[in-house]
């Protein structure tokens, strides 16, 4: 066997007369395979798993929102007075709440509230929200305009709307009719029992009826200027461009609106609280009111986490059959 290494290449070239041709291989030395067929061992990755990111969030959300809720729950069948020890006592608390004549009527009121809320509100902002997307050169400016109410605290809104509603003849909205011929009208807005509930829900009209024009406003954005040429080549009047092209695909935007605008008006409180307290006598209370007061004032907390529950069960039902109709009316329409 004769061997003649390449000394420039560094390559071996082994030949042997009765083996065949030459062989070409490394000469470094070393035995084995080469190293780039070597494999190489996984590293250990040094990366926490992903869910103990999420685990001060769910702690946190626990000791907030879980722990009051579930003992709010428990408490409901309790006659605890906030403090002190407390006794079990089963469905009294449910019980003195249908016969409670206070707790009926705020029933009354909030569905009224609710149903002034849901339709006034969305019917207005619809309408604001078709005149702001046409083409208008403030278009811009009335949109900011409209929507700023949104933004102010609900406070703010009530004492805003207190003054308006002053009953002296010549403050506010008394006075504006007084000066327009219209002093016939004037009245003493949140003192009167058959006004109060219907302030109330003005003010909130007026303070949330911007925010629904924004949401209709996506929705109408949305809607393909194909389709309105198609309708106007083939006829269509406005109308029914609205009715038959606008309105079917304005389905999401109104189910985001009707499920906001109810859920606010079964729990509304700031605007009602600040501005006539309940009152007057209990024509404007509400179950938010009176669960405040259950607690805060008369110290029956446990008496008030029953309000508050059948609140939340009343909510969540109503919302529930709300929002499964509306879904089914999208996939109509």
């Amino acid at each position: 066997m004769n061997s003649a290494p390449n000394r420039g290449s560094g390559v071996g070239v082994v030949t042997d007369a009765g083996s065949g041709p030459p062989v070409t291989g490394p000469t470094t030395g070393k035995s084995g395979p080469p190293a780039t067929a070597r494999r190489r061992r996984p590293r250990r990755n040094p990366t926490a798993p992903p869910w103990l990111f999420v685990v001060p969030a769910l702690v946190v959300y626990a000791v907030v929102v879980l722990y009051p809720s579930i003992a709010g729950m428990f408490y409901a069948f309790t006659d605890w007075s906030g403090v002190g020890g407390f006794s079990f006592t089963g469905l009294e608390n449910f019980r003195t709440l249908l016969h409670d004549d206070m707790a009926r009527e705020s029933i009354r009121n909030t569905l009224l509230l609710t149903v002034a809320v849901v339709v006034v509100q969305n019917g207005i902002g619809l309408l604001l929200a078709l005149g702001v997307n046409a083409n208008i050169r403030t278009k811009s400016l009335l949109r900011v305009i409209f929507f700023a109410p949104a933004v102010v605290s609900p406070v703010m809104v009530a004492f805003l709307w207190k003054y308006i509603y002053n009953p002296d003849d010549g403050a506010g909205l008394n006075g504006v009719l007084g000066a327009v011929g219209l002093g016939g009208l004037r009245q003493d807005w949140l003192g009167d029992p058959s006004l109060a509930l219907w302030s109330v829900a003005a003010m909130v009209i007026w303070q949330y009826a911007g925010y629904s024009m924004v949401i209709f406003l996506a929705g109408l954005q949305g809607v393909p200027a194909e389709l309105h040429e198609a309708a106007r080549i083939d006829g269509a009047g406005t109308w029914q461009r609205f009715r038959y092209v606008t309105w079917p695909l304005l389905a999401p935007a109104l189910t985001i609106n009707l499920m906001l605008s109810t859920i606010g008006g079964l729990k509304l409180f700031d605007q009602v609280y600040a501005a006539t307290n309940g009152g007057p006598g209990t024509s404007s209370e509400t179950l938010s009111t009176v669960l405040y007061k259950q607690a805060f004032v008369y110290g029956k907390f446990g008496y008030s986490t029953a309000v508050a529950l059948v609140l939340a069960i009343f909510v969540a039902a109503v919302s529930l059959v709300q929002l499964r109709y509306l879904r089914a009316r999208e996939v109509t329409a």
